[in-house]
């Protein structure tokens, strides 16, 4: 059951002292003349994440563990509430209907991917976001915001569907909140009581599911 998925949310409390972020995975190589040549082994970017620097408590351990547990280590999915990077704004700003251009009508197309946007222009990197938060989802049609009855989100795709076609050539913009897809990078949880309160944390490792 590879992609065996639990709609779950780790807890948030020990999420936001967790360590981490996005990952590149390149290749380089030097050439006899020195020079070099780099190409990018995946296209997207891999979020990796270490929740053992969240944990304040022994009853912070436990909870860990207990949710460990009940994913079966690395066997199911869950979501993470990533503490740097959480909403289609910066961290602090409420989501807003025009923070990013996720397509444009063409009078027929009726579904379309969240999306988060990285950088402008040509080298601008665009992230599908496919576990929105469920309720957070706004959306604008050429600036407009438009009522929720006029849509629906897919909460394990991120996929938004229209009522109606929008019109072509209207932009369409959505704000959102949202989550990682991750699993348990480890089937193995190492903590002792006594380093724990000398304060020597174990190490518990996320990656994120690319789907």
């Amino acid at each position: 059951m590879p992609n065996a998925f639990h709609d779950v949310i780790f807890p948030l409390a020990i999420s936001f002292g967790a360590t981490g972020g996005p990952e590149r995975r390149n290749e380089i190589v030097t050439l006899m003349s020195g020079r070099e040549k780099r190409n990018a082994r995946f296209a997207r970017s891999q979020r990796r994440f270490d929740v053992g620097t969240g944990l304040r408590s022994t009853d912070d351990l436990y909870e860990v563990q207990a949710f460990f547990e009940a994913r079966r280590g690395s066997l199911f999915g869950f979501r993470f509430r990533d503490p740097f990077d959480m909403r289609s704004g910066r961290p602090g700003d409420a989501p807003a209907a025009t923070d990013q251009l996720i397509g444009t009508g063409d009078g027929t197309r009726i579904v379309f991917q969240l999306t988060k946007t990285y950088g402008a222009g040509v080298d601008a990197y665009r992230r599908p976001i496919t576990r929105p938060v469920a309720g957070s989802v706004v959306i604008a049609v050429d600036g407009d915001v438009v009522e929720e009855a006029a849509f629906s989100v897919d909460a394990a795709t991120g996929q938004v569907t229209f009522v109606t076609a929008p019109a072509s050539g209207v932009e369409l913009r959505a704000g959102f909140e949202f989550h990682v897809p991750v699993r348990f990078d480890t089937d193995r949880i190492e903590a002792s009581l006594a380093t724990f309160r000398a304060g020597a944390i174990p190490i518990i490792p996320l990656v994120e599911i690319l789907e």
